[in-house]
């Protein structure tokens, strides 16, 4: 029972847009006809089986061979040959030679109905998948996924809206606007998919439109803040900043420890000069953001606040407790960096900058900002 795993690079094997992926030859070479077993990150805790497949085609070929065609390393979805290559050696620490044999194994995915083994839901595992991908800013990826799940079930209405926000991120607001309404059409009386859809639409600039479903989110459900966060955002852009500081007042009535209301109210009330009362919400906003508890999301939280009022040393102090308690955050190396950018610390700022890249090629907040610092230095 040939056994294959793959990761996040691999995202249009899992989804089916690609049946083709090349590996080291094994002693008993794969042949046409051999069944194979396709795990998720098989040696990790994460082991979850991902779908069972059928080899319709292999070809024997040698790793200098590998190393020199681009159109074969794209197929694979490598950019080029070039980082194949690096990625192979990786992958094969110094076992590789131009005379190393591989196997180019093209396979035909099997329905689950089909499966030797043990079945799973192969919409739930889609659709977790593109989730953990969309959480983490992959959003290409996660499309990917949330399509391929939506295939399988056009009428997921959990799908449909995840999707649709997905789309807003890679700024197709066409697209996710379309499948809101495909949603809506399954639960016209949804709160929450009317609101994510209000949101695309001022994303979109289509402010009267926004507006209007906004208001369809409040008379469903007047009382959710959330719902009342949105809707007093969405005033403030159609210059509406007394009933948008009604939305915010009215959300602190339901869920009065919420420091980000007490910042949004804050920063309205700045807008509109009111800056005692700003100074008052912002001191509240602090207050609740450190109840929870003390992890560091909630000194990165404070921080944010801090940065708000311009105390860039009392930020720069709470993202420094951030990152110390978790050190594999982008978002808090990226703050640390502004901070120390607000301070004229600018190479500390290009380290912090630098670090975030790092551990998150893909920030391009932290990519912008660590090109302020170079032309600072």
């Amino acid at each position: 029972m040939p056994i294959l795993s793959f990761s996040s690079r691999d995202i249009d094997l899992i989804t089916g847009k690609r049946t083709m992926t090349i590996r080291k030859r094994w002693k008993r070479p794969l042949k046409v006809g051999d069944r194979l077993h396709c795990y998720w990150n098989p040696v990790s805790k994460d082991k979850e089986k991902i779908f069972e497949a059928v080899v319709t085609e292999v070809e024997t070929v040698k790793f200098g061979q590998l190393r020199e065609n681009n159109e074969l390393a794209r197929e694979d979805g490598f950019r080029d040959a070039r980082e194949l290559e690096e990625e192979f050696r990786k992958m094969y620490p110094g076992q590789l030679e131009d005379d190393t044999e591989f196997q180019i194994i093209r396979f035909r995915k099997l329905p689950v109905e089909e499966w030797e083994g043990k079945k799973i839901d192969e919409k739930r595992m889609i659709t977790q998948r593109a989730d953990i991908l969309f959480e983490s800013g992959k959003f290409n990826k996660s499309e990917l996924c949330y399509t391929a799940a939506l295939k399988i079930d056009p009428e997921d209405v959990y799908i449909l809206n995840r999707l649709g926000d997905n789309l807003t991120r890679l700024g197709r607001f066409d697209e996710a606007l379309e499948h809101y309404r495909k949603a809506l059409m399954i639960e016209p009386e949804n709160p929450y998919i009317w609101n994510n859809m209000a949101i695309t639409l001022l994303n979109a600039e289509r402010t009267e439109e926004a507006l209007e479903a906004s208001e369809r989110t409040v008379k469903i459900n007047p009382e959710d803040p959330v719902l009342l966060y949105w809707r007093g955002v969405i005033l403030e852009v159609a210059e509406m900043p007394l009933k948008a500081l009604e939305c915010y007042e009215k959300a602190l009535e339901v869920d009065p420890r919420n420091p980000e209301l007490w910042n949004a109210r804050g920063n309205l009330l700045s807008e509109l000069g009111r800056m005692d009362d700003a100074i008052e919400s912002y001191n509240r906003a602090l207050e609740f953001a450190l109840e929870d508890e003390r992890g560091a999301h909630v000194w990165n939280r404070k921080g944010n606040a801090f940065l708000e009022l311009g105390r860039f040393d009392e930020a720069l102090e709470c993202y420094e407790k951030a990152v110390e308690m978790e050190p594999s955050s982008d978002v808090y190396w990226t703050n640390l960096g502004v901070a120390l950018l607000e301070l004229e610390r600018f190479e500390d700022a290009l380290e912090a900058f630098n670090r975030a890249l790092q551990l998150n090629p893909e920030n391009e907040d932290a990519e912008i900002l660590r090109d302020e610092c170079l032309e600072n230095l």
